[in-house]
């Protein structure tokens, strides 16, 4: 599998690294996810004076959206989504430990991950413009939506889109207890090092692996 990456999207402000991990056992037993309310009351706390509004790497997001002249409205970052809820909810929603953990290390670091499971991904995957062909059917949603021209996804050689924006992911490529090998999207802004994005990525890798087994690698994208 290959990733493509238009260079349009990047003029942004985007910035982006891809992870491949393959041959993990999501039914395990994670250390990691052991100690997961004791991580959570520690991002609570840290986060206890943070103004999400204000914040560098969390307005980095929308300033791409800015300009990229991408709507606010209903567009709120993956990253920022998540701990938005840890904070009002004061938990945390559990789904398996694949993606239980990379939203953790998502909350903690602020960058927008997100996680697909590469048996159902049709060949490559591009990131770029919709040009009003693809085929979008959001996560828990059965139908067929619209998308605007002016936006990005990650699309695969079916083109259906994987995931919108850094805001919503699909059914067809959903984590379940069942995935295996997965391909993670990392992504930063103008705010963010690209140091600090490979020092996620490999904390996505080392933390999974140890609990999951199976092997991880930095996939570096083809600029087009």
């Amino acid at each position: 599998m290959n990733f493509y990456v238009e260079k349009k999207v990047l003029d942004l402000g985007l910035k982006i690294k891809f992870v491949i991990i393959e041959g993990m056992d999501n039914h395990r037993a994670s250390s990691f996810l052991n100690k997961k309310d004791e991580l959570l009351n520690e991002i609570i706390n840290d986060y206890k004076d943070l103004n999400i509004d204000e914040d560098k790497i969390l307005s980095g997001f929308h300033k791409i959206h800015e300009n990229g002249e991408i709507s606010k409205r209903k567009n709120t970052p993956a990253s920022e989504n998540l701990i938005r809820g840890l904070i009002e909810r004061n938990s945390f929603y559990s789904i398996n430990p694949i993606v239980d953990i990379y939203n953790i290390i998502s909350i903690k670091s602020k960058l927008c991950l997100g996680a697909h499971d590469m048996d159902k991904v049709s060949g490559n995957v591009t990131l770029r413009f919709h040009n009003g062909s693809e085929t979008f059917i959001p996560v828990g949603d059965g139908t067929i939506h619209k998308v605007k021209l002016n936006e990005y996804s990650y699309i695969d050689d079916n083109n259906d889109i994987l995931c919108r924006l850094e805001v919503r992911q699909v059914e067809k490529t959903k984590v379940t207890e069942d995935s295996k090998n997965v391909f993670y999207i990392v992504e930063g802004n103008m705010e963010t090092s690209d140091e600090y994005l490979e020092e996620i990525c490999n904390k996505i890798i080392s933390v999974t692996t140890n609990d999951l087994g199976g092997s991880g690698y930095i996939k570096e994208a083809i600029i087009i």
